[in-house]
């Protein structure tokens, strides 16, 4: 069955311009823009407008002073913000549009003006802390998208995966006390930012409601697929989240210049699959990707369409990969024990 899926793009998410000597350049989306916007991609998803954040949206994660500092940015050529991360003048802008292409996103699916959704959006933010920059990050898409379904939209449970590389530092800190929010990440460890060790679990009311799977490299398409079979898909089960957001890195590539993972664009859509079926099961199908890293331009492209094809349920992997991958059964240590971590709090087989 085609599903309704819209697909959140901007120009002014190309005129964010870190400089020349950084990996995260405007060029990561535009081979993908430009794919996108052929007749026949252009019947095949929705495109829907969508507005800035406004400062009170963005206020509902992060500090009003620091939002007041990204603001300062605008018009200037370049200012740093933190080592890795630096801004041209359009940057605010676009960041602004970013956490907005999230939320109105987050609105569509809630409603059910459409079934799921794909922001290929730039700047990242799931290493953006409350009141500070990190990783390229000005402002967290993802955690400013899950507070405004809590505090806008009703929603009680919300399920973020996060599949990029790098920890989501500032996604797990921005509901590390809570219960409302499942925050599930696989990524390598030890790696920047340091944190998403196996023992942080959450806090407080959040206690069990952070499971990080870390890895020490080298994982490919059996690996992951192994990590949402059997740890990821029980835990969503008894959740039972209202909305999934994931934050979709495709710095896990093969080939990606930072990376040392080995998943291709069959692990990307197998990842989508699992999660597209979850959210049918679990919560009306609203299911929202944001993507985050990934630096090897191919990619980008190859594995973002891949994920499309699984959004939409008209390109979808075929069977005999994804009957394959969901019989995946490689030895994967960093799964044993993050399984064992988690049967503290949930019930999971194996």
């Amino acid at each position: 069955m085609k599903l309704k899926t819209a697909v959140l793009q901007h120009e002014a998410f190309l005129a964010h311009d870190p400089g020349p000597r950084h990996v995260e350049i405007p060029q990561r989306l535009v081979g993908l823009y430009r794919e996108l916007a052929r007749p026949e991609q252009r019947q095949r998803f929705l495109f829907p407008d969508f507005a800035a954040a406004t400062e009170d949206t963005l206020a509902l994660n992060h500090d009003r002073r620091y939002i007041a500092q990204v603001a300062t940015t605008a018009g200037h050529s370049r200012k740093c913000l933190d080592p890795d991360t630096y801004t041209s003048a359009r940057s605010y802008e676009a960041a602004c549009l970013a956490a907005g292409a999230v939320v109105r996103a987050v609105d569509l699916v809630t409603t059910g003006e459409i079934d799921n959704a794909f922001a290929l959006i730039r700047p990242p933010g799931h290493h953006a802390e409350h009141d500070h920059s990190s990783g390229f990050c000005l402002f967290n898409n993802i955690a400013v998208g899950a507070q405004h379904a809590l505090k806008n939209r009703g929603l009680e449970r919300i399920l973020i995966v996060d599949w990029d590389l790098h920890h989501g530092n500032g996604s797990q800190n921005a509901f590390y006390h809570t219960d409302r929010v499942l925050f599930f990440s696989s990524h390598l460890y030890p790696c920047f930012p340091g944190s998403g060790a196996l023992s942080e679990t959450g806090n407080g009311p959040g206690a069990g409601y952070t499971v990080n799977v870390p890895l020490p490299g080298g994982q490919d398409d059996e690996d992951f697929a192994r990590i949402f079979n059997e740890l990821l898909t029980p835990l969503a089960k008894q959740y039972r989240p209202e909305l999934i957001l994931v934050s979709v890195g495709f710095d896990t590539y093969s080939g990606d210049p930072l990376g040392t993972m080995m998943v291709s664009e069959n692990g990307y859509a197998y990842m989508t699959g699992v999660l597209n079926d979850l959210a049918r099961e679990l919560c009306d199908g609203r299911l929202v990707l944001v993507l985050e890293g990934g630096y090897d331009l191919g990619i980008m492209e190859r594995g973002a369409l891949a994920c499309l094809g699984e959004l939409a349920c008209d390109q979808p992997l075929a069977k005999p990969i994804r009957e394959h991958l969901y019989q995946a059964a490689s030895p994967l240590r960093a799964l044993e024990h993050a399984r064992e971590m988690a049967k503290k709090h949930w019930t999971i087989p194996g």
